[in-house]
């Protein structure tokens, strides 16, 4: 299969080894894989913000990029449900809109992708280490992604996964929401940690960079001795 993966710009900038791991896990598979980098940013800061026609910008010059790809494979549940389920919604009645519904149609979430699409679940990965997982609000409520994480995580030679109360809760970080309202996004990530901390996991997994580098932020504040790291990190482990 030849697929295009779209790399959020915080992973690009931030975190690249995710990316890395989700070439080398889809190589391995026999996919092919291309990557281009016009496609910068998918448009969810200023679309998450109101500015709509700003977002547009940006995000018409990645539909152009990715609208012609035969599958679209996107490591983060958040920038995935912006090019699956608000691409059409952002170019709705306009010249765009036709293509951003083509495209929805062919955006896979990395975990979504391996499970659903190929079901894969077991890829030889070794990680002996007691983890918690955490499941970011575009994965899980507008991508409605929940099993499949957790699926490849049972098939990790060594992994203990330990749920965690809050799994499910918002982790603060909410994009321009932290920068808006940072006592009430530090309160949010304060509930996440504690409840990641009281399962006695050494890592905190997740689908989503954004999440993680905020709680990471707060442990680290807290001088927390866990560690966060991305699904794709780990199945790319041997």
């Amino acid at each position: 299969m030849n697929i295009q993966i779209f790399i959020p710009c915080f992973v690009d900038a931030c975190f690249p080894n995710v990316g890395i791991s989700v070439v080398r896990i889809l190589e391995k598979l026999g996919h092919k894989i291309s990557y281009d980098t016009a496609a910068v940013c998918c448009g969810q800061p200023g679309f998450n913000a109101g500015y709509w026609d700003e977002a547009r910008l940006i995000a018409s010059k990645t539909l152009a990029v990715l609208k012609n790809a035969e599958t679209v494979v996107v490591p983060s549940g958040s920038c995935s449900a912006m090019l699956k389920v608000f691409y059409p919604e952002l170019f709705e009645g306009l010249p765009e809109e036709a293509d951003a519904k083509r495209l929805a149609s062919k955006v896979f979430e990395f975990s979504e992708f391996l499970v659903d699409r190929l079901g894969v679940t077991k890829l030889g990965a070794k990680f002996p280490k007691k983890v918690t997982f955490h499941d970011g609000c575009h994965g899980l409520r507008e991508m409605k992604l929940k099993q499949q994480s957790r699926r490849l995580l049972a098939e990790v030679e060594g992994l203990e996964l330990i749920e965690m109360k809050q799994a499910e809760s918002c982790c603060g970080f909410g994009g321009t929401f932290s920068v808006k309202f940072p006592a009430i996004s530090a309160a949010m990530a304060g509930v996440k940690c504690a409840s990641a901390i009281e399962t006695g996991a050494e890592y905190i997994i997740s689908n989503d960079s954004s999440c993680l580098m905020q709680i990471q932020g707060l442990l680290n504040r807290n001088q927390s001795t866990m560690k966060s790291m991305h699904l794709a990190e780990v199945l790319a482990g041997n």
